[in-house]
């Protein structure tokens, strides 16, 4: 078998060249090149919407090693541009396993490399900052021609890639959740949702209709829902000026609003607050956040390359809720004087701790249980 694994090379755009072996599909790729340093959770980070346009390496030595159960995925599909491993296992060992990683990077479009010493690579990131990179098993080309390439690629268009097209219902017992009558109505605006999100909100006997990001404001205020979930996705939020206009209008509705991640992000510039990208993001399960309520710290799972300007937020517009233990950057605000709070982090946290979920019952308390 080794005889048929091709050789392949990642390349960065400092001119850093990793080799090693190729998986999953066998094309050529340029992307931005992104760590998460979760131990578990593959399958949900390549099925995350937020991964699109990016190439996501995993921290941990070892995947693939419980397989792939499809039951666990967190969107329709694999997102990722690409996926990098130190060790991709080819014979998972798990009673729930449907598959193997391999077929599913093969069936869902998405090269890799294996063999790379990931934790070099991972320094040099949080040295240098996020990086492009390509992913090829050609070595003939010069890297003088490959460089320029690499500093001219950029992410955009990819919350519409990811969004659904249509208007979507889901009920209680819907998508694994528990049956049970719904005395609530939810609006989600799905600029690259995971289905727990969804999952959280029917486990909470809410009936959820989903809105594509071309979404108009007054179409979901004029169904009358109880709440509105603004969701994570990718990308830089400040190329979203359409849905970012429409968000202002759902703020201003006096519907309680909760959003998550990029939604977050979102808000704040619908509200004149301004983002930026941050030097390597924060990618993982197991990131701090202080509840400045309470002082509680709670582990979360997150999943973002920009955040929210804390000294760019008006304080008689939004007050931080929650601030990242490591690096003190915004995990959260709430709004003066609206029923509307948002955080960074995603509550809903699958592959991740569930210390934060209770925040889908703080939405539930902002509704109040009325229909």
């Amino acid at each position: 078998m080794g005889n048929l694994i091709m050789k392949a090379f990642l390349i960065l755009e400092d001119g850093t060249v990793f080799q090693g072996d190729s998986i999953g599909a066998q094309k050529e790729v340029i992307s931005e090149i992104v760590f998460n340093t979760s131990m578990t959770g593959y399958l949900e980070v390549l099925t995350d919407p937020s991964y699109a346009g990016q190439a996501v390496t995993m921290t941990y030595p070892l995947i693939g090693n419980y397989g792939v159960c499809y039951e666990d995925m967190e969107s329709c599909k694999g997102w990722p541009d690409a996926f990098i491993v130190r060790e991709l296992s080819r014979m998972p060992s798990n009673f729930r396993s449907e598959d193997t990683l391999q077929h599913f990077l093969e069936k869902n479009d998405i090269p890799g490399i294996s063999g790379i010493d990931t934790r070099a690579l991972t320094k040099l990131l949080r040295e240098k900052g996020t990086m492009n990179g390509m992913i090829t098993t050609n070595r003939n080309d010069s890297i003088e021609e490959i460089l320029p390439k690499l500093k001219e690629y950029r992410v955009t268009g990819v919350v519409e890639k990811v969004s659904c097209k249509t208007i979507e219902n889901y009920a209680p017992g819907d998508i694994q959740s528990k049956k049970a009558p719904a005395d609530k109505k939810i609006a989600v605006i799905d600029v690259g949702t995971k289905k727990n999100i969804i999952r959280c909100l029917l486990n909470r006997g809410c009936d959820v209709t989903v809105y594509p990001c071309t979404f108009k404001a007054q179409e979901v205020i004029d169904a009358h829902p109880d709440g509105i979930m603004i969701t994570n996705g990718p990308g830089d939020p400040a190329e979203c000026t359409q849905i970012i206009e429409q968000i202002k209008l759902l703020a201003d509705s006096g519907i309680p609003v909760f959003a998550i991640c990029l939604g977050h992000q979102l808000m704040a510039l619908a509200h004149h607050a301004k983002t930026y990208k941050m030097k390597y993001g924060h990618r993982g399960a197991n990131h701090p956040v202080k509840d400045l309520k309470t002082g509680k710290v709670y582990i979360s799972s997150q999943n973002h390359g920009y955040v929210v300007d804390i000294d760019s937020i008006d304080p008689n517009v939004a007050k931080p809720w929650f601030i990242n233990v490591n690096d003190k950057t915004v995990e959260g605000l709430e709004y003066i004087g609206k029923p509307v709070k948002t955080v960074q982090f995603h509550p809903e946290a699958n592959a991740g701790p569930k210390d934060s979920e209770l925040l889908f019952e703080e939405f539930m308390k902002m509704i109040g249980g009325k229909r």
